[in-house]
């Protein structure tokens, strides 16, 4: 990303940034692995325990800070404890998305359900992938530490739509623009 638009979205960098700021440092965590737990997060970013959905919002933010991505799979981890948990698509889930534009340039803002704060960018790229059980590929974005977040369906159409706007079609393809960087949404 180059220094003018750094400087030119510093303020949405900047939210960015503090809302990763006060996540524990669960990268330097290594404990052994202290077995599964019966935790899922489904596809809509709601988090089940013991079958009941957790509808305390701090109580998943909570959980959200502590979250990570191995090999694989998903562990809640403490310095001394790590539990293996279920995830149907991906562990975070995006609620809404803003669009700036300044200087002819534009930047795609999006909030997960937790409270990350991500602006869509080439270290935070916005991707469609293919899934098992699913026709169409899902539209995920990288938020933190290799977590992702499915963006909802209504987010998604509006990032649709915000393409359809702009896109030239030249090629077939329809895009959108974040931070100078282009990302495919799909054919049409």
């Amino acid at each position: 990303m180059s220094d003018q638009l750094e400087r030119l979205f510093a303020d949405l960098l900047a939210s960015q940034d503090k809302s990763s700021a006060s996540l524990p440092p669960v990268h330097l965590w290594k404990p052994q692995l202290s077995g599964d737990m019966d935790m899922i997060i489904d596809r809509e970013g709601r988090w089940i325990h013991e079958g009941g959905e957790i509808k305390r919002p701090a109580m998943v933010k909570l959980f959200a800070s502590i979250l990570v991505f191995e090999e694989c799979d998903y562990f809640l981890v403490t310095p001394v404890e790590k539990w293996r948990i279920q995830v149907d698509v991906a562990p975070l889930f995006v609620v809404a998305a803003e669009r700036e534009t300044r200087a002819g340039y534009q930047a795609i803002k999006l909030t997960t359900v937790t409270g990350d704060v991500v602006i869509v960018d080439r270290q935070h790229p916005l991707s469609m992938q293919a899934f098992s059980g699913s026709e169409e590929p899902l539209p995920l974005v990288l938020v933190r530490r290799n977590l992702q977040a499915l963006l909802s369906r209504n987010v998604f159409y509006e990032i649709v739509e915000w393409a359809a706007e702009s896109s030239g079609g030249d090629d077939g393809m329809l895009s959108i623009s974040s931070m100078g960087e282009r990302f495919i949404l799909g054919s049409f």
